[in-house]
């Protein structure tokens, strides 16, 4: 039977952890053919390297290759130029130590909470009672506790997202991709979601790429933010977040630190989301 792009993640495991570099992107670059038969360059010569646990929140304008970059670092794709290596290694296929959490719901609708945090587990082998144990387990950790006979429609937005972090990190990832994971949640949930999220990645070990057009939301969660430039992207600015942890993400925010790090990195990234801004105008995408 074919497997899902979201069964492949769940099936994801933990092994030994790895001390080299987490992510390394070299001079990647990626064509795409558009239906006028031309090609459309996302990604231009952009290299990036994320050192294992560490939290690397990437901003960019609209349709600066963000999603493309977590695409290739996942496997879902291949660049057309350039080498993406995860743990050492040249990425050719989806990696069992990644996780991925989707910017759509990408828990599965036909199975209840306590099914779909179990799912990973189960993929891999491990009994249906082994499995159980240890999702009762993550969906208490994220607040879910007696909800577990729920389906994702009977679910909040918010709740469907504390799913899909249970059904990640149930897995122990080395790599955690985030693509826009809070953006369709209310103000106040996102945040709860921010805070929720820290706080399970603090007892993990993963390295987190995690996209975001919310300045403020990557300062906030972050070790280093990358601002990309408009397409064809690469990478314009990194900056080292030397906020002290732990953080709430509410309350970080009124750090005169905080203030700085922000307009230090909009400075840099105004002037690409205002190049993207009047291509949107002229109708171009390049």
């Amino acid at each position: 039977m074919k497997t899902t792009t979201a069964e492949a993640f769940a099936m994801g495991s933990a092994e030994t952890p790895y001390t080299g570099t987490a992510i390394q992107l070299d001079n990647v670059t990626k064509r795409f053919r558009t239906p006028k038969g031309t090609f459309y360059t996302a990604l231009r010569d952009l290299s990036l390297s994320v050192k294992p646990g560490e939290f690397c929140a990437m901003v960019g304008p609209t349709g600066s290759g963000k999603s493309t970059t977590l695409g290739l670092i996942a496997g879902l794709d291949r660049p057309t130029a350039g080498l993406v290596s995860v743990m050492g290694q040249p990425v050719t296929s989806i990696d069992p130590r990644i996780g991925y959490v989707f910017q759509s719901d990408a828990v599965f609708p036909w199975r209840n909470v306590l099914k779909n945090v179990a799912a990973g587990p189960r993929f891999r082998g491990e009994s249906r009672a082994t499995a159980n144990a240890r999702a009762h387990e993550w969906i208490a950790r994220v607040g879910l506790a007696g909800f577990e006979d729920r389906f994702p429609h009977q679910l909040s937005g918010g709740m469907r997202k504390r799913v899909a972090l249970a059904q990640t990190f149930i897995n122990e990832p080395q790599i955690l991709l985030m693509d826009e994971p809070f953006s369709a949640l209310d103000v106040q949930t996102r945040t709860l979601m921010g805070n929720e999220l820290l706080q399970l990645w603090s007892n993990s070990s993963a390295s987190v790429v995690f996209v975001t057009h919310d300045l403020e939301e990557a300062i906030a969660l972050a070790d280093r933010v990358v601002v990309l430039t408009a397409a064809p992207a690469t990478v314009k600015g990194s900056y080292v977040i030397d906020l002290p942890r732990p953080r709430n993400v509410t309350e970080v925010r009124f750090d005169p630190r905080f203030i700085e790090l922000y307009h230090e990195i909009w400075e840099d990234l105004r002037s690409e989301v205002m190049i993207s801004y009047e291509r949107s105008k002229q109708g171009s995408p390049s």
